[in-house]
């Protein structure tokens, strides 16, 4: 089997929550699956235990499919001993390799397991990816806000063997990963250890810099779901080769149906580009027609990809409110009555907006009259505010597609050539799979010319195709004698059920992990020769690698609360004054208006906490900034292990 990196090789990447979860992805078309092991990955309540893990690694092997494990926070100090047991475990579980934040890590004495450099590293520019790639990374996850160009130019700077890799779907971080804070200052629950608050989905009240009004209570950090459909031959073009899709946190439904939505999408590019190939084997038949639209998301968006647009944000509700259904037609004491062209079923989640607000409602029994549905709530009427004729209609649960997805909705099967041959002493079966393994099992048997030698072959080629439910699925059969002899049912269902045994177990055999990158010598220097207390260092392994690598000043992570002033606690290239028509740039050349429109601060307001907007115009970025609350600041900094705090020297 080929061994990656492959420049010819799309991955698709699904997340996984739980291993059962992760073989549905792998069933439903992904090349890799990455998962959160039993600590230290970035969603902290989507952990999963060694054995489970190994389970799901020898099952994705049979496919020459990959599993990732995400080993991606900073780490305290106390923690990097345990830290780097989990490696040594996560390779003795057959794990391909580690999505890792902290450099750190690679100070310590690690297995010869491949490393993944996380999006959390914030990799935004060619020199910061060259430097990852110099220093022992196989495989780098590039910050969400690139455009195509932008990823080119990293393309272009790293070496061929190192794989660029790329959200395609899923949930948005406003900020650029690894550089927010706000989770930590305004909770003590650090987004850098895995326990992200959200502040990005509350409401905010916008005001300017004379205190007016500009904004009442928009979700104005909350951004649409990343969606990348119409943009994958280009991502390609771009240098990405690894296709990641967000959602450890998510249920299986939705793992099944946007890896079968991509898995297609990516199956056309390889029909229509022979030089490129899918990174693992097998084909994937799909018992449904994947909808993105069906599943949880915020409104979709290309984000940054195309260039900067002013429709990104999700500020009306960070909730899904789904596929609009038409609109309401008479309104009842106990049912209303809708026009729409789809079809409902009892139990539907439908929903509506009423003074800025998603209320929500279930169907509890509809009835149909043409085209148009009289629907039961569950919820009294009287509960249900605004519900009149003329209202917009939306569904965000289909029930029918729910029970489609909860049953079996995939198969995946590998393709083998097969030759029936008969020898001196008997017959053997051979088969051949698409990587080139190739497997034999013989039997003696006392051959006899058949009584009906016109349908011999016929039945022979009947038993021998029933691979049921084995991974293989038969595309050519070759049948090798010098007369029809008579084969039993039973000696042939042996002959393919022995070979099939011996196929599995030669695929795993033949089966090669990547190895660990080795680092460049002398040492790759750093972009820079200082770091802010951005570059999240939380431990001394890091300071070492980074003082190793030519960085001479360097400022503690923010979780070690040494930053009791104004700071940025968010960094993002989702602009506020963009999305409402405020922005300088905007401005240029409007008569009338140039010159009138300032990038002066601004300040968002939720309850008492608030936050002041600076507008970095010539990066065009934009700043939340604020403080850590006092009194996680006088709490110890967060570590797993129970430790003693000693005043600094």
């Amino acid at each position: 089997m080929s061994e990656h990196p492959d420049s010819q090789a799309l991955e698709l990447l699904a997340p996984a929550k739980t291993a059962a979860i992760g073989r549905e992805a792998i069933l439903h078309g992904a090349d890799a699956v990455y998962i959160g092991g039993p600590a230290f990955g970035a969603r902290d309540k989507a952990g999963n235990s060694l054995a489970d893990i190994a389970g799901l690694v020898q099952f994705a092997h049979r496919f020459n499919a990959r599993i990732y494990v995400t080993l991606n926070t900073i780490l305290h100090d106390a923690e990097l001993e345990a830290a780097r047991q989990l490696a040594y475990d996560c390779y003795d579980a057959g794990v391909d390799a580690l999505i890792v934040q902290d450099m750190g890590l690679l100070e310590l004495d690690l297995p010869p397991i491949a490393l993944h450099a996380s999006t959390q590293c914030d990799i935004r520019t060619p020199e910061k990816a060259r430097f990852l790639a110099e220093v022992g990374f196989s495989q780098i996850v590039l910050a969400r806000e690139l455009t195509l160009q932008e990823i080119a130019k990293v393309r272009a700077a790293v070496p061929a063997d190192t794989v660029i890799e790329h959200f395609i779907h899923g949930a948005l971080c406003v900020a650029y990963s690894g550089q927010c804070n706000i989770s930590h200052a305004h909770t003590g629950r650090s987004a850098n250890r895995g326990d992200c608050s959200q502040a990005c989905r509350l409401p905010y009240t916008l005001e300017d810099a004379q205190g007016r009004v500009v904004a009442f209570e928009k979700h104005l950090l909350s951004v649409k779901d990343n969606n990348q459909s119409d943009n994958l031959c280009a991502l390609v073009d771009a240098g990405v080769r690894s296709f990641k899709i967000e959602g450890r946190y998510k249920e299986a439904a939705y793992v099944k149906n946007i890896t079968g939505h991509y898995r297609r999408l990516l199956d056309e590019i390889l029909d229509e580009r022979p030089e490129l190939h899918a990174a693992s084997s097998g084909k994937t038949r799909l018992l449904f027609t994947p909808d993105p639209d069906k599943t949880f998301h915020r409104g979709s968006t290309d984000y940054f990809s195309q260039g900067r647009k002013a429709d990104i944000g999700a500020f009306d509700t960070p909730t899904f409110v789904g596929l609009e259904l038409g609109s309401v037609t008479k309104v009842g004491d106990k049912w209303f009555e809708l026009e729409t062209a789809e079809e409902l079923a009892n139990s539907d989640g439908l929903n509506y907006l009423h003074k800025r607000e998603v209320i929500g409602l279930q169907a509890n029994v509809v009835e149909r009259k043409g085209n148009i549905w009289r629907v039961y709530p569950n919820e009294p009427m009287h509960t249900l505010p605004g519900l009149r004729p003329g209202l917009a209609i939306s569904r965000n649960r289909d029930h029918a597609w729910e029970l489609a997805l909860g049953k079996k909705s995939a198969e995946r099967r590998i393709g083998v050539s097969a030759t029936f041959a008969e020898t001196a002493t008997g017959f053997s079966f051979a088969l051949r799979d698409e990587d080139g393994i190739a497997v034999a099992a013989c039997a003696d048997f006392d051959k006899q010319p058949a009584r009906h030698p016109a349908e011999a072959e016929n039945g022979v080629r009947e038993q021998l195709a029933r691979f049921g439910n084995t991974d293989f699925e038969l595309n050519t059969l070759d049948i090798e004698w010098t007369q029809p002899w008579f084969v039993p049912s039973s000696l042939a269902n042996r002959l393919r059920r022995e070979a099939a045994e011996q196929l599995e177990a030669g695929r795993l055999a033949a089966y090669e992990r990547p190895l660990r990158k080795a680092a460049a010598e002398p040492p790759a220097r750093y972009p820079e020769e200082t770091l802010s207390f951005l570059a999240n260092v939380y431990n001394e392994a890091a300071r070492t690698f980074y003082a190793r690598h030519g960085v001479k000043l360097i400022a503690a992570a923010y979780e070690a609360h040494e930053e009791a002033g104004d700071v940025s606690l968010m960094i993002t290239r989702h602009c506020i004054r963009y999305s409402l028509s405020l922005c300088p740039k905007q401005a240029k050349g409007v008569i009338g208006v140039q010159g009138q429109v300032r990038a002066e601060p601004m300040m968002l307001v939720n309850g008492s906490e608030k936050l002041r907007l600076e507008f970095d115009c010539r990066a065009c970025e934009m700043h939340v900034k604020g403080k850590m609350k006092k009194h996680i600041l006088k709490m110890p900094p967060p570590s797993v292990v129970p430790l003693t705090f000693h005043p600094r020297r």
